[in-house]
C-alpha cells in the first residue's frame, strides 16, 4: 500500500482571514477590534513599505519593531510555535497608553 499524499492549500493572508471573522468599519483596523486577550502578529502591528497608508496601529517598520524588542522597550513576543511569532494585543495597547502619557 503506497502512502497517500496530500495536496498542499493554498495560504491565506492572515489579515484577509481576520478580517472576515470580526466586523470592522472601513477605516478601523483589525487590531482595535480584538479583545486584549488576543494574539496579534507582525503583519498586523506594522506598516509595510509597499502600503504606507495602511490601518497598522504602529507608526514604524517591522525592523524598528525588532529593534525595540531587542532594546526592551517594546513589549516581547510570544512564540505559538517555531515558525508563528504574536504579540497579545493588550500589552501592544498598554505600551501605547503609556508613549501617549509620557
Amino acid at each position: 500500500m503506497s502512502p497517500t499524499i496530500t495536496p498542499k492549500r493554498k495560504p491565506t493572508a492572515p489579515n484577509t482571514t481576520v478580517q472576515k471573522a470580526i466586523k470592522t468599519k472601513p477605516n478601523q483596523s483589525v487590531f482595535d477590534a480584538l479583545p486584549d486577550s488576543a494574539f496579534v502578529r507582525e503583519a498586523q502591528l506594522v506598516r509595510k513599505t509597499d502600503t504606507p497608508d495602511s490601518t497598522a496601529p504602529l507608526p514604524f517598520s517591522a525592523p524598528t519593531l525588532w529593534r525595540k524588542v531587542k532594546a526592551g522597550t517594546f513589549p516581547a513576543p510570544t512564540k505559538l510555535s517555531a515558525r508563528v511569532t504574536c504579540w497579545h494585543v493588550g500589552q501592544v495597547r498598554a505600551w501605547m497608553n503609556s508613549q501617549t502619557v509620557a
